[in-house]
């Protein structure tokens, strides 16, 4: 099995759920495994400080999970047009990553949560490419060929996965959103699985 590593920062829930929902998609995919994982919070006054493994979900992120992942979903709240500070600072400390190459040529794919509809999705996603581009990755977006696109009310965009949060930030994941979600996990495993079954 090859795994593709699903990466992502939540503050409310709604990342993480999209996550699994992505992680669901790869795994649909014969021969191919997600691995979830997540970044610590960071501190705007302080170093901050968390324990070794979370309190709940996966654990934190570590180098060697970019090396041996053969494919990358990066996920991340919206943080006024942007993605959030704590996945910056993670993607900041990929140097040694990015100087090896670990990433070059591999696929990868981004989805967000906002809490307005404008909130900068968009923006938001196109935001987590630009580091993803510098490691040499392979962009995978949804096609219009995934019809929820076009008929979505709530989160959707051919650059990635989106969802809606809410005001409050406790909108379920719509039924369009899901099954994006799930199409963006399965577009980034066959394009993974093609990869490396052209190297082989």
């Amino acid at each position: 099995m090859a795994d593709i590593l699903v990466l992502y920062y939540s503050r409310h829930g709604a990342t993480a759920e999209m996550a699994r929902y992505i992680a669901r998609g790869i795994e649909e995919i014969e021969g191919m495994q997600a691995r979830l994982r997540t970044v610590p919070a960071v501190s705007t006054v302080c170093e901050a400080v968390e324990e070794e493994i979370p309190e709940t979900g996966p654990p934190y992120v570590e180098p060697h999970d970019l090396q041996e992942c053969v494919g990358l979903a990066l996920g991340s709240p919206t943080r006024f047009g942007n993605m959030a500070a704590a996945m910056k600072y993670f993607l900041d400390g990929t140097t040694p990553q990015w100087l090896s190459g670990a990433l070059a040529g591999k696929p990868a794919a981004v989805f967000t949560s906002t809490s307005s509809m404008h909130g900068g999705q968009e923006s938001t996603l196109l935001s987590m490419m630009l580091p993803l581009l510098h490691h040499g990755m392979l962009i995978v977006g949804l096609p219009y060929s995934e019809t929820d696109l076009l008929h979505t009310r709530s989160g959707g965009t051919p650059y990635g996965a989106s969802h809606l949060a809410g005001v409050d930030s406790d909108l379920p994941l719509s039924e369009e959103e899901q099954r994006l979600c799930l199409a963006l996990g399965r577009r980034l495993a066959e394009s993974a699985r093609a990869l490396v079954k052209g190297k082989e």
